[in-house]
């Protein structure tokens, strides 16, 4: 027996053929119209980032029919969410007036990390689980990170530039440098948060043979390798030459690089940040930029994304701002897909994973 079924928003189509009798295999065809107004269903409210396109959410279909949206403004969340089970949301803010609003609402699944985009206690509240996405990044967020110190320490784009238009064929030597050019070996890196993500920039810090200090709020199983100290914030604020930010998002780190802890850094430090925008208070940063205070930062995440256009780190001296893209390799992205997918089965098969609202 073959069966194919047809169906839109409200109603499905099933088509049965070739149905087997005593007498043998008679061409046969039965239509079947089934209203699906309460059927299960996904809503994906911000989408697009995660798959502009280079990726499949069919992984979801075993759930339920799923309903994706590349972006979804404020005005129009409760209007695509009702009637959902289960929603999936990226950086589209679900509060707790909302989720008074969605009865049906089982199941709310962050593309992402950081979950401070939920009302998580009016979930729990309500019995709506929210699960994150905690491991899917660690690769692509430490090598960004990288990318970040290097190009500050050697300015790759500002030479290659410079060579292209013509600054080389003009130089009356064989070599030129237009900024200062900073070996890594033997530097102190700082990292703040040692996570999965913080002790991976923590090994390619070391394999650079640079010298690792760490501050976490729970210090347990040191790596390994020689060099190794865990520290208090202030230390190693005082002894890095590079600060790498690694920690989440909470009330008590909320503002935690503002002027005052900026000027316990090196005059010649680096302070980069991969992590949480508002872990940085922009303006005290550009402020420590401008006049000195330290000598460089890398940034791919800023307190309001997408910023405004006056905010001061995007013209700040010596500041490197990518429009937070360190979690964005296909690669990574695949497995975030693949990983909210496995969270969404295993929540419907009764045993949830990644709940970050027990």
């Amino acid at each position: 027996m073959e069966n194919a079924q047809l169906q839109n928003s409200r109603f499905a189509l099933r088509i049965v053929a070739n149905r087997e009798t005593s007498l043998g295999f008679f061409p046969f065809i039965n239509f079947e119209i089934s209203d699906f107004t309460h059927m299960k269903k996904i809503v994906v409210l911000d989408g697009y980032t995660l798959n502009p396109g280079d990726l499949s959410w069919d992984g979801f279909q075993k759930v339920a029919p799923i309903e994706v949206h590349d972006r979804t403004e404020a005005a129009k969340i409760l209007e695509r969410s009702k009637g959902a089970e289960f929603i999936l949301t990226n950086k589209t803010p679900l509060s707790a007036d909302s989720l008074k609003q969605l009865p049906e609402l089982r199941y709310i699944g962050v593309l992402a990390t950081g979950y401070n985009i939920v009302d998580v206690k009016a979930a729990k509240e309500r019995g709506i689980a929210v699960c994150n996405i905690p491991t899917y990044g660690t690769a692509s967020v430490a090598q960004h990170a990288f990318a970040l110190i290097l190009e500050l320490t050697v300015s790759a784009r500002l030479h290659s530039d410079a060579a292209r238009a013509g600054e080389w064929s003009a130089c009356k030597d064989w070599c030129f440098w237009k900024t200062p050019l900073t070996e890594l070996e033997g530097k102190t890196l700082g990292i703040v948060g040692f996570g999965r993500i913080g002790r991976r920039v923590a090994e390619v810090g070391h394999a650079f043979g640079m010298k690792i200090i760490a501050q976490d709020s729970v210090q347990t199983n040191p790596p390994s390798y020689e060099g190794f100290r865990w520290a208090s914030l202030e230390d190693l604020l005082r002894s890095s030459d590079i600060v790498s930010l690694h920690c989440p998002l909470f009330p008590e780190t909320q503002g935690l690089m503002n002027a005052a802890r900026l000027r316990l850094m090196k005059r010649s430090a680096l302070l980069i940040n991969t992590s949480r925008g508002p872990l940085i208070v922009d303006q005290d940063l550009a402020d420590a930029l401008n006049t000195g205070v330290i000598a460089g930062a890398g940034v791919d995440v800023l307190s309001v994304e997408p910023p405004a256009a006056n905010n001061p780190l995007l013209t700040a001296k010596n500041c490197l701002v990518t429009p937070h893209i360190a979690w964005a390799a296909k690669e990574a992205r695949a497995r975030l897909m693949n990983l909210a997918a496995e969270n969404l089965m295993a929540f419907v098969s009764g045993k949830p994973q990644n709940v970050v609202n027990p």
